[in-house]
């Protein structure tokens, strides 16, 4: 019977890389990569080859795997498996790479940072601290050639093969016998006499010395070099030549000289290394200390070197979130954190992560992950976002706080391309619907008729036939005036989605409404939005035969390509309102309770008229301005807009810039987002629940009855001087009339006047409604 003996090297669980050694620093071992069989994690295999005739470095290699084998700190060389035979030696550490080589590579690339550098030195300190006073070991070899960089680019101690005990034990320091190490050595160790008295950390403080000189000048010529600091800081020369010192009594001890470089104004003060040192203690910060740091670190991330992001602040920040309760406020830092991971790591590190995020009930952190949604939208596909993301953020169309309503408004325009037909179709459209007709707040309002515009284009030809027009003829009939903005320019940005008979029948008339609207912005937008549909109209009134081409994408089925137009026709308007809705809020707490510059609803008779409010001691504006004549016919049905009374910063300069843009995209963009009008305090009797049972936005478009006669001392258009010069204190003549004024009762009847259900489950206006007498 045979017996074969095993390889030890084939059964070792690592494997060496196929490529050339890695680094030859000087000594008895040869640096590898190499990666673990079972998982093909990456690490570095440092071999030694046992040669005949070479005994004493074999023991020094020996001596030096034992070392590693049992010392254990964060800053020195991390010892994973290590294989001994007859033949060679195997130690398997955590990867890294040779300063000289890593420095060489970063010179290369612009450099490292003075930053990056005085971690990397307060590093090396701190470990030839652990070994001095903890450990009484001196290492015995501090050079360029112990010291290497892992992929976090930290830097760690190793080259352990001449360490010897600081107290005698085991003999005197090991003879090196290699020239390119013993040009370290101190003076003192040639003079034979025993006269010069040192500590025992003198000799490896002298090395340090070394150390500090070449990485800031390059590999070191000769110890007489030494004298000039070259490129060393400055901050750092006078603690570079207490290491340097011809006399070792004076060079100090490892934490000493950490604690004077870290003194204020030291080469060690500074924002990285208080970072570093916090994430090494960070498991016994109390919870406000964690708070504190976390917030202040986004800022600090893009002066950090991105390994050290991704290898060392990543792990600390899901660390945190998943057992240390941090919260919301590891967001903007793994967010930003995350732009210098590989689509493949950001699903497997982050996307798990907001996944579990979503289903918080943390209010400041669902509104934090809304806001910075368009950072990792595009790591989500689309089974996790219809089954694990939606039904969490719909809730936020619920919620009772405005700002969470409007982020989950807007988070749908990146989310829209990723939902299913159930969930975006159905599902959305019956949220937006209550939003448009119900919300309270006139912003939110705005935004969904904004992102309905934009998201039109993923809707199917079923749904944009059935909810466009509705939706947008809503919008023009809101008292907010941006949302009346918003539902023309949403019609003017999916014209291509209507049938000519809808454009005819159905759009014009609901545009031609707001020509005569008080809102300066909101009449210019109609009147830019008519004439582009008269031009579609007429071009195919024209040649019939372009009636196909036209019409093409009325039917079409839902495609991204075609959402580029509404993409930009408001430019996301929604961003000024999104501010504004804030402002809103702080300033108006009770939404509800606020004033409007919308009359309210007729009374029925027999009900007391509500008392008029008195209009506000505020200038009048180029595009909202009333003659003297028209102010007592107004007063009762306009009250003061308080919101001039509010400081608006930018939202003023959107509304100068109005004035100027020619664009009817831009204008309406910039009227969005500049116009301040509180929202109108809507009854139950003008909301829907939901559009499916009670009409909502399929209502359709309704004939409009014939004009009521125009209240008591309203001036005919005819009475007005239009050719001859006024002088400038005349108003706009339409600046008089209100979105509420009862000449355009009978053709709005989804928000005026007292309604009443009909069989059809849809609201009608009730026809018996009190005529004023016509004017003589």
């Amino acid at each position: 019977m045979w017996f074969f003996a095993r390889d030890p090297v084939r059964d070792f669980p690592f494997e060496l890389s196929p490529e050339a050694p890695e680094g030859s620093p000087p000594g008895p071992w040869v640096l590898h990569r190499g990666r673990k069989k079972a998982t093909g994690s990456l690490v570095s295999i440092f071999v030694y080859d046992v040669k005949p005739g070479a005994e004493e470095q074999t023991q020094v290699a020996k001596a030096a795997f034992k070392r590693l084998k049992t010392l254990r700190h964060p800053n020195i060389l991390a010892y994973i498996d290590g294989l001994e035979t007859e033949k060679c030696l195997h130690v398997v550490t955590e990867a890294v790479t040779p300063l000289g080589m890593y420095l060489k590579a970063r010179v290369d690339a612009g450099g490292l940072k003075e930053q990056e550098l005085s971690w990397g030195l307060h590093q090396i300190v701190k470990a030839l601290s652990f070994l001095v006073n903890d450990c009484n070991l001196i290492h015995n070899n501090v050079c360029m050639a112990a010291v290497f960089v892992d992929r976090a680019g930290e830097w760690k101690l190793g080259g352990l093969d001449y360490m010897y005990s600081a107290q005698g034990n085991g003999g005197g320091p090991p003879r090196k016998g290699i020239p390119e190490l013993e040009q370290y050595d101190p003076p003192e160790l040639t003079d034979n006499s025993g006269r010069a008295v040192r500590e025992k950390w003198s000799a490896d403080m002298w090395r340090l010395g070394c150390l500090i000189w070449e990485v800031f000048n390059g590999p070191l010529p000769r110890a007489t070099a030494l004298r000039n600091p070259g490129k060393i800081p400055k901050s750092l020369v006078p603690h570079y030549c207490e290491l340097v010192g011809a006399n070792p009594k004076v060079r100090p001890n490892p934490a000493r000289f950490l604690q004077n470089c870290q003194a204020p104004g030291g080469f060690m003060n500074n924002r990285f290394v208080e970072t570093n040192l916090f994430l090494e203690e960070i498991q016994i910060k109390e919870p406000t200390e964690k708070q504190k740091f976390f917030q202040e670190l986004s800022k600090s991330l893009d002066s950090f070197p991105e390994d050290f992001c991704r290898h060392k602040v990543l792990p600390q920040l899901l660390t945190a979130f998943e057992f240390g309760n941090a919260g919301a406020v590891v967001l903007t830092p793994l967010f930003k954190v995350g732009k210098f991971l590989s689509a493949e790591e950001y699903q497997q590190k982050i996307i798990p992560v907001v996944v579990k995020m979503f289903s918080s009930t943390d209010r400041a952190m669902r509104i934090r992950l809304l806001q910075q949604m368009e950072q990792f939208i595009q790591y989500l596909d689309e089974p996790t976002v219809n089954t694990q993301i939606f039904p969490h953020v719909v809730h936020g169309f619920l919620d009772t706080n405005p700002a969470i309503r409007e982020q989950t408004v807007k988070s749908m325009l990146l989310l829209a391309p990723k939902l299913n037909e159930a969930n975006l179709n159905m599902e959305l459209m019956k949220h937006f619907a209550r939003l448009q007709a119900k919300d309270e707040q006139g912003p939110i309002r705005c935004n969904t008729t904004v992102c309905l515009g934009k998201i039109g284009s993923y809707l199917s030809a079923s749904t944009r036939h059935r909810v466009l027009t509705s939706a947008f003829s809503r919008a023009t009939k809101d008292p907010f005036a941006p949302s009346r903005v918003a539902g023309v320019l949403g019609f003017a940005a999916t014209h291509n989605f209507y049938s000519m008979n809808d454009c005819a029948h159905k759009i014009l008339p609901v545009l031609c409404g707001l020509t005569v609207d008080p809102e300066k912005s909101v009449r210019d937008q109609a009147f830019k939005a008519i004439r582009s549909f008269l031009s579609k109209l007429e071009s195919v009134s024209e040649d019939p035969t372009q009636l196909a081409e036209v019409e093409k994408d009325v039917h079409a089925a839902s495609s991204p390509g075609m959402g580029g137009a509404a993409a930009s026709w408001a430019g996301w308007a929604v961003t000024g309102v999104s501010s504004l809705t804030s402002k809103f809020i702080r300033a108006h707490p009770m939404a509800t309770q606020a004033e409007t510059n919308v009359p309210q609803r007729p009374m029925p008779e027999g009900h007391p008229a509500p008392a008029p409010t008195p209009l506000s001691a505020t200038s009048t504006t180029s595009d909202r301005w009333e003659t003297q004549e028209d102010k007592d016919t107004t007063e009762d049905s306009s009250t003061a807009d308080r919101w001039d009374d509010e400081d608006w910063g930018s939202l003023e300069e959107a509304e100068s810039v109005l004035a100027q843009q020619d664009d009817w995209s831009t204008r309406g963009q910039a009227s969005i987002a500049g116009q301040v009008s509180p929202p109108e305090h809507k009854s139950p009797e003008s909301d829907w629940s939901n559009w499916e049972a009670e009409g909502s936005w399929e209502q359709g478009w309704q004939e409009p009855s014939s004009p009521e006669p125009p209240p008591e001392g309203t001036r005919l258009a005819s009475e007005y001087n239009w050719g001859g010069p006024e002088s400038n204190d005349k108003g706009d003549p339409f600046a008089a009339l209100s979105v509420r004024s009862s000449t355009q009762d009978r053709s709005r009847p989804s928000w005026h006047g007292k309604s009443v259900r009909t069989g059809g489950g849809r609201w009608r206006p009730n026809a018996q409604r009190r005529r004023q007498p016509r004017a003589p």
